[in-house]
């Protein structure tokens, strides 16, 4: 039998295509990112794009909306009380098993930059198909198929998966607050999510061990004062989704595994509250299983042999599943009844003592009730059979920490404000990275606003019409503002959108409210929204803050393109609205500050010395998030640094005499060799010098160079610094423009 070696295997050597091989073993040769790793990855501007989606053209919208929902759920619970011989479901029932899945999808959200969640079904490609807290999710999906291929394109494997851990709740007999669908699959894998520093073993990250690795992503030790997970990082390790539930590092220790359950959870959006919820209701079914030493396990589905045909985790032991199931390496079952809605898992928690123990077959740490009479859970799969209830580290630290206890305390005196409270965290955890409600789908959308959502307020009357516009155009320019800051105040409003999960953009005018209107960044707008609102409350329009902003900027740009001598409408769509201090969670919203806006040439104080990563990798990052493509990125930022947009109003990458004139200035002297860059700051900002007077003509920071360092972006930029690239790059701006001013109008948009 040929030896094939895995897929991670790196190529050292000669081309196999040659005829020369490695042992006889198919390999991988080397990337460009393997050649240059300090390389700035552009094209991760250009993933899951439409030359990868076989749905490109598909309404899918429509699609999901003409699926009779009932009729589905109904598919969905008949399948979850079956029973199928080669993955046989734990006593009788998937749905522990389901919710554990779409619990799984959907956990990986984080709050800092918005990526992770549920909403493209990113559980099906690696690298999260494989990580170690993701074993056995692919037999998961698998057990799906069937329904998925009944209702084929109509029904997207990311609301499959979310609409069957409701289902399972539901028969159960938890009350679910609702169900929105619409969410849209993925098609490729993740290459652009940064998950950690640490390296993980894909031969076989089923072995408990690889959960011990936690190196740079941590500064300190559990409950010193410089304890800190690195940003944007949500989960304690790389290949988990929360936290390591044997504690950090494996240590046992339930009082810092509350440290970590504390930050993690709030990394992922959550308060106290819901934290403790999720943990003790999702933890009122099902069990863990660790029956099977995990050294015994082979590879996770990306790197498993090709017969595997994309399932992971291949088990040797017995029949490989049933009785020897193997996923994190703990054994046993929370509450004695593991299929029922019921409050055992807090009852049981705080009715016994509970002893460390160790898992003779795993050697993973878990904990007994003291007590030999503390009621038993049945075995999964062998009748008759009983097994002593199991918890936690993680579990027993909701019991050690004294915040966590009482909220603890008050669930298990109060199962029906628990139920409610787990069933709008639970809403709140699948839900929350698809955006504002108007983006769910289907009859069972919750009727109820909730904080996380970013509520807007209903429009009051209809929206300003064309010649209303024109009036409030001549009102701005009667302002005096400047197009500098006119623009630079448009684009602070919009530039918050995360196409992540949808959050920010222009809409609501947030920017006029805390806390965004404290954010150093946005220094320069307090007195432009000050002569806008004076214009606001002048007209006779009914036309909101939100739309005066964005008009504003119209306004701008239209007059710097007159200044280059090219005359254009910018596009405007009205009927925005604005919100209230009490419709934006302020605590939530902090969040989104950014770190780094290369566009207004902003760099967060603290950053650059707290941070291994180039401040131009962060904007390739802040580009990804508003949904941009690399010309679209290119021209941007060359509109943004000519038009005078940068936060402090410096000179930085303003390389040009005529500032708020829409020209192609920015390219030029970025593309010319009559001048050198120097550095006296290693490599931090730079001095443009005339090659042959030496005299210092402009300034630039890494934000400004990158358009002319690197391969990719600089032949973009040579498009505009061409003889005839003036008018294509004043219509590429205005392109761009409004697609940022656009990005979060959901509500005259689809998808």
């Amino acid at each position: 039998m040929t030896d094939y070696a895995d897929s991670s295997e790196v190529y050292e050597g000669k081309c196999p295509f040659g005829g020369d091989t490695i042992g006889g073993a198919f390999t991988s040769k080397p990337t460009l990112q393997d050649w240059y790793p300090g390389r700035l990855r552009v094209e991760q501007l250009h993933v899951n794009g439409a030359a990868a989606d076989p749905l490109a053209d598909f309404d899918y919208s429509a699609a999901f909306e003409a699926i009779d929902l009932d009729e589905l759920k109904s598919d969905i619970k008949t399948f979850l009380t079956t029973s199928v011989s080669w993955w046989p479901s734990d006593y009788g029932n998937y749905a522990p098993q389901m919710i554990r899945m779409a619990w799984h999808a959907a956990g990986t959200y984080r709050i800092a930059d918005g990526r992770g969640g549920a909403g493209q079904a990113m559980q099906r490609f690696a690298p999260i198909s494989s990580w170690a807290d993701n074993g056995n999710t692919d037999k998961s999906r698998r057990l799906l198929w069937p329904i998925k291929k009944k209702y084929g394109n109509a029904l997207s494997w990311a609301d499959l998966m979310i609409l069957t851990g409701n289902c399972a709740l539901e028969i159960m007999g938890f009350p679910t607050t609702g169900f929105g669908g619409g969410r849209r699959d993925a098609w490729e894998a993740d290459d652009a999510t940064y998950w950690g520093p640490e390296w993980i073993d894909n031969t076989n990250p089923a072995a408990v061990d690889d959960m011990v690795m936690r190196d740079g992503r941590w500064t300190g030790e559990p409950g010193d004062a410089d304890y800190e997970l690195q940003q944007p990082l949500g989960a304690s390790h790389q290949a988990l989704i929360y936290v390591n539930p044997e504690g950090p590092n494996e240590n046992g220790n339930p009082a810092d595994s509350a440290i970590d359950i504390r930050i993690t959870f709030a990394r992922m959006g959550m308060n106290d509250e819901e934290t403790v919820a999720l943990i003790a209701g999702g933890h009122a079914f099902g069990k863990s299983h660790g029956k099977v030493a995990g050294d015994k396990i082979g590879p996770p589905p990306e790197v498993a042999p090709m017969e595997d045909m994309g399932l992971g985790w291949h088990n040797p032991e017995g029949p490989g599943f049933a009785e020897y199931t193997m996923t994190n390496g703990i054994e046993g079952a929370w509450t004695p009844n593991p299929t029922v809605w019921d409050n055992d898992y807090l009852t049981n928690l705080f009715a016994y003592e509970w002893e460390k123990i160790e898992n003779p077959i795993t050697g993973a740490t878990q904990w007994k009730p003291t007590d030999p009479d503390a009621p038993k859970t049945p075995e999964a799969h062998i009748p008759g059979e009983y097994q002593e209830l199991m918890m936690m580290t993680s579990d027993i630290a909701l019991k050690v920490d004294p915040v966590y206890r009482e909220i603890c305390l008050r669930f298990r005196d109060d199962f029906d404000g628990f139920t409610t409270a787990f069933s709008e965290a639970w809403y709140k955890l699948t839900h929350r990275d698809m955006g504002p409600k108007s983006r769910y789908l289907g009859p069972e959308v919750a009727a109820k606003d909730f904080p996380w959502q970013d509520p807007l307020p209903a429009a009051q009357g209809p929206a300003i019409g064309a010649s209303e516009v024109a009036e409030l155009k001549q009102a701005v320019l009667a302002t005096g503002v400047s197009v500098s800051d006119l623009a630079f105040t448009a684009f602070s409003s919009a530039a918050t959108f995360r196409d992540t999960d949808k959050r920010g953009g222009a809409n609501g005018a947030r920017l006029a409210l805390a806390p965004q209107k404290d954010w150093k960044v946005n220094v320069r707008t307090g007195d432009v929204l000050d002569r806008l609102r004076e214009v606001q409350q002048a007209s006779s329009a009914n036309v909101s803050l939100a739309d005066l902003i964005v008009l504003g900027g119209c306004v701008a740009v239209e007059q710097a393109a007159a200044a280059a001598g090219v005359t254009v409408e910018v596009p405007f769509t009205p009927g925005r609205v604005d919100t209230t201090d009490e419709l934006t969670d302020a605590g939530q919203m902090e969040w989104m500050a950014p770190v780094v806006d290369g566009f207004r040439n902003y760099v967060l104080p603290e950053f650059s010395s707290v941070s291994k990563v180039a401040p131009e990798e962060m904007f390739l990052d802040r580009a990804a998030l508003m949904g941009l493509t690399a010309p679209e990125w290119v021209a941007l930022t060359g509109g943004m640094r000519v038009l005078g947009c940068n936060h402090d109003g410096s000179d930085n990458g303003v390389f040009t005499d005529r500032v708020g004139t829409l020209s192609t200035d920015f390219f030029d002297v970025l593309t010319s060799m009559d001048y050198e860059w120097s550095t006296e700051d290693e490599g931090a900002t730079f001095t443009l010098d005339d090659r042959e007077t030496g005299e210092t003509r402009f300034h630039a920071t890494r934000n400004d160079l990158v358009f002319g360092s690197n391969a990719q972006l600089r032949a973009v930029a040579e498009v505009y610094a061409g003889s005839d690239g003036q008018e294509r790059f004043v219509r590429d701006f205005v392109a761009v423009w409004d697609k940022v001013m656009m990005l979060d109008r959901y509500d005259v948009k689809a998808g």
